[in-house]
């Protein structure tokens, strides 16, 4: 066998190996994922890019909806409330909550917040971290209520 033909074989091997080791780090981060990511949220609530995935939807007997949420680095909440409050469990990365007047607070995997009801707050990630959560939300008396966007100033301050 000449050069030119072994060259080959060790480029089409290396190609090879390359992307069987994509495919795996792929299928490792899925794994390593308590629940999907979900889908992008495409509404006017949020500042950056979020995804839904829903867990449980509230119904006639049980009144609470569980949602996973994976915010990239950046992204955020605006402003809301909720008028049965809401709890947010931390499942991995670096992220914020705020209620309005209050400071704001660094959540880290394993972290649980009470939110309590009808205060405006907002959640999101860090600037350099994607941030996962679990939303608890009670819909007993209503939806969340949507206020306004979480400023440049207010997310970094």
């Amino acid at each position: 066998m000449n050069f030119k033909n072994r060259l080959v074989i060790l480029l089409v091997g290396a190609a090879l190996f390359s992307c069987n080791q994509k495919q795996t780090n792929n299928a490792e981060v899925q794994q390593s994922l308590v629940f999907p990511k979900g889908e992008l949220i495409e509404n006017n609530n949020f500042t950056g890019n979020a995804y839904l995935s829903m867990m449980v939807y509230a119904d006639s007997i049980n009144k609470n909806s569980v949602g996973n949420v994976t915010f990239e680095p950046g992204a955020r909440t605006n402003w809301h409330s909720h008028p049965n409050g809401q709890i947010i469990l931390a499942i991995d990365g670096k992220g914020y909550y705020q209620e309005k007047g209050s400071p704001k607070k660094i959540l880290l995997k394993g972290d649980v917040v009470k939110c309590p009801a009808n205060i405006p707050h907002w959640h999101g990630a860090s600037e350099d971290s994607e941030f996962i959560q679990v939303a608890i939300t009670s819909r007993v008396d209503g939806p969340t209520e949507w206020l306004e966007v979480v400023t440049d100033e207010e997310y970094l301050e």
